[in-house]
């Protein structure tokens, strides 16, 4: 999901990064694995020590960081949530639960994350002031609404969180020993895939307010549902290829040490939407 204009014209060991624009389009169509410099262009060693310049290292305690205060995050946030005793099932004799979201707490991480999310996508130097805030609002927002899921499936949380890890070590793997590569072409169909997704929320989202069905299809259990979840996780997963070809290719090229901030933040946010996914899907097969 991140873009390929800010890998400009490298001129003798320099790399001129154009940040005019956002996250996900690629302007001049060079991408991924089999890139090749123009001629005359120095390339980077990216085992290289270098000062001021992005770094494996870098951007990895960058996402670290990031992980641990969204975490911090979500702890708080899943505090916040208010569990009530309504009964006990007649037919079972188990006790029945009804959670109280705070939905001002909800609404608000959720708005203060979007926001901090679109101004670090359009201005990716200030990612290293903005990460930090931006995984904190959304590790609040996550934490409420995990406590919502896992109300109603007890365990579904901890399973999401294993998936999520799971499918990103995989993708790593997969990218790492180039089994896929992130050639433009991929590259041009992961984002299609990504704005086509959007489109479908969106179009659910209105359909929403003409229907007398309180249940979308995109949030439904039936085998359509299942299915299009299925597909999203697929394109959510393919999107952290973008992420590490973004982040390997910023190191090879030696943009501005803030820059492991912008791959970092990048990279936390297709996690959070993979988890998100996930945490669907999973509700959506354990359902009666």
């Amino acid at each position: 999901m991140l873009s390929d204009k800010y890998f400009g014209s490298a001129q003798r060991g320099s790399v001129d990064a154009g940040f005019g624009g956002g996250r996900g389009g690629f302007g001049d169509g060079t991408g991924g694995a089999g890139w090749s410099a123009p001629a005359g262009t120095q390339t980077y060693d990216p085992t290289a020590t270098r000062t001021g310049t992005m770094t494996m290292g870098g951007v990895a305690s960058a996402t670290a960081l990031m992980l641990a205060f969204l975490v911090l995050g979500a702890i708080f946030g899943w505090s916040r949530v208010t569990t009530e005793l309504l009964g006990y099932d007649v037919a079972t004799g188990k006790p029945v639960y009804q959670d109280s979201l705070p939905m001002g707490w909800l609404i608000g991480s959720m708005a203060v994350g979007f926001v901090l999310a679109m101004i670090c996508s359009f201005k990716p130097p200030v990612a290293r002031w903005l990460s930090i805030p931006y995984a904190i609002a959304e590790g609040v927002f996550l934490g409420i609404l995990s406590h919502a899921y896992n109300s109603q499936t007890d365990g579904i949380v901890v399973q999401a969180v294993i998936a999520t890890c799971g499918v990103f070590l995989v993708m790593l793997a997969l990218y790492g020993f180039r089994v896929l590569r992130v050639t433009p072409r991929l590259a041009k169909g992961i984002i299609a895939a990504t704005f086509g997704v959007l489109a479908v929320y969106l179009v659910s989202f209105i359909s929403s307010f003409f229907t007398d069905s309180g249940e979308s299809f995109m949030n439904s259990a039936s085998p359509l549902g299942i299915g299009v979840s299925v597909i999203v996780v697929g394109i959510a997963a393919f999107n952290l290829l973008l992420d590490f070809d973004f982040i390997e290719r910023g190191v090879q090229h030696g943009l501005p040490k803030h820059m492991e901030w912008f791959g970092a933040f990048g990279l936390v946010v297709t996690l959070v939407w993979l988890y998100l996914e996930l945490l669907r899907l999973l509700s959506k097969l354990q359902r009666d």
